[in-house]
């Protein structure tokens, strides 16, 4: 617990490193532990290391089937581990919860737009931009997104 409490310090402090550390430390029973899990999720995404992060953020969404931040995180972790067509289904296997959120729109429309699938892409944008107009800005300058804005 102590460990746990310390890892979470470092990363509110953006130190991520010192927060591996910390996780390291933990015995293996600990390793098994919900919270346990999402600092590591949170650990590696701070530190990119996304192929890591992208395990961890599955075995958290075969944890809590429910937790709809943990499917976009894993969805994210794997587009950017460049396996966008995984991170795609991923998103769209999560709760429903996920169709009030406007970063879940967003997140398809990236994924649809990477993989060419821009009738798709504009749709979820719209929705996303529905929900929270602020992304439209971070759209226009989204290099996920960039076919979509190319007259």
């Amino acid at each position: 617990m102590k460990d746990l409490e310390a890892a979470e310090g470092y990363l509110q402090l953006e130190m991520a490193e010192d927060a591996l550390v910390e996780l390291r430390n933990m015995t293996s029973k600990e390793h098994d532990s919900e919270r346990y899990k999402e600092l590591l999720l949170a650990t590696q995404m701070m530190l990119q290391l996304w192929n890591p992060a992208a395990v961890t953020a599955l075995e958290l969404c075969k944890i809590d089937r429910k937790e709809k931040s943990y499917f976009i995180h894993a969805a994210f972790c794997l587009h950017e581990s460049g396996n966008t067509l995984a991170a795609l289904r991923q998103l769209l296997s999560g709760p429903k919860s996920l169709f009030g959120d406007p970063l879940y729109h967003y997140n398809l429309a990236c994924y649809h737009a990477v993989l060419g699938n821009l009738t798709d892409a504009k749709k979820c944008l719209d929705q996303s931009i529905k929900l929270d107009p602020e992304l439209e800005k971070t759209a226009s300058e989204d290099n996920d997104l960039k076919s979509l804005f190319v007259a």
